[in-house]
């Protein structure tokens, strides 16, 4: 049955635990299929491979589940054995849920490698921006000053603060820190391109589905933006009719 009221914190813990459980249930057999189904040749792009490597990164999530060193150890020998972006992928996503010296070298490696693709960039930074680590944010606030973002350019945009916005957890901070960093970046961005800010506005657009501390900083953040001197048209059209 769906929530009348979302509750983002809830729904993070109970998925969780549920992942946890079956991994606690069901591990040996994650473990066994994982290492059966570890690419032995060189990369192929055809659907069966493609399969092969998407049930192992599933097997991946489950052992990876407790977040610990051992879960890190794994996840980090999963990227550097990785030949493939998809596996690449997959291992950084389990990191970027974990507390461990490991996560941050993994990214640090990946970045390095790719410096110059923009594209692969993207990934990098969605990945830490969809991070429900409690310091994802300030992560997220870093890497706006990266060298690699640019505010100007919206395929930058999509991918770090986009992320973010799809970031349920961190998003929908209590403390209302995620929807302030989303609306000065909407602000920003109206000035720049009108047409992406009121895009970007939509992660607002559900905001009477949550508790009241929730919808009042939501409503707090259209209200600034409808007041802001110069907005938009599109912007404007687009709030206006969210608070309406």
């Amino acid at each position: 049955m769906a929530m009348e009221v979302v509750d983002p914190d809830a729904i993070h813990a109970a998925r969780v635990t549920l992942i946890r459980t079956i991994a606690a249930a069901h591990g040996e057999t994650f473990a066994a299929l994982y290492g059966r189904l570890a690419d032995a040749g060189a990369f192929s792009p055809d659907a069966a491979s493609a399969g092969r490597r998407a049930l192992r990164n599933a097997c991946l999530r489950y052992l990876t589940s407790a977040d610990d060193e051992n879960a890190a150890a794994l996840a980090d020998a999963h990227v550097r054995s990785a030949t493939n972006m998809t596996d690449m992928v997959a291992g950084l996503a389990a990191l970027s849920r974990m507390d461990s010296p490991k996560r941050d070298a993994a990214f640090a490696h990946f970045h390095d490698r790719f410096a110059k693709d923009p594209l692969v960039l993207d990934k990098w930074m969605g990945l830490q921006a969809g991070s429900p680590r409690p310091d994802t944010m300030v992560r997220v606030r870093a890497l706006m000053s990266h060298p690699a973002f640019d505010i100007k350019n919206p395929n930058r945009v999509r991918a770090l603060i986009g992320a973010f916005c799809g970031n349920q957890v961190r998003f929908h901070a209590v403390d209302g820190s995620g929807y302030a960093l989303v609306g000065e970046t909407i602000r920003t961005l109206d000035k720049l391109n009108a047409q992406v800010a009121a895009r970007m506005a939509g992660a607002f657009e559900t905001w009477r589905r949550f508790d009241a501390k929730r919808q009042a900083l939501m409503r707090r953040e259209l209200e600034t933006m409808v007041k802001t001197p110069g907005i938009s048209s599109n912007l404007f059209e687009v709030v206006t009719k969210m608070i309406g």
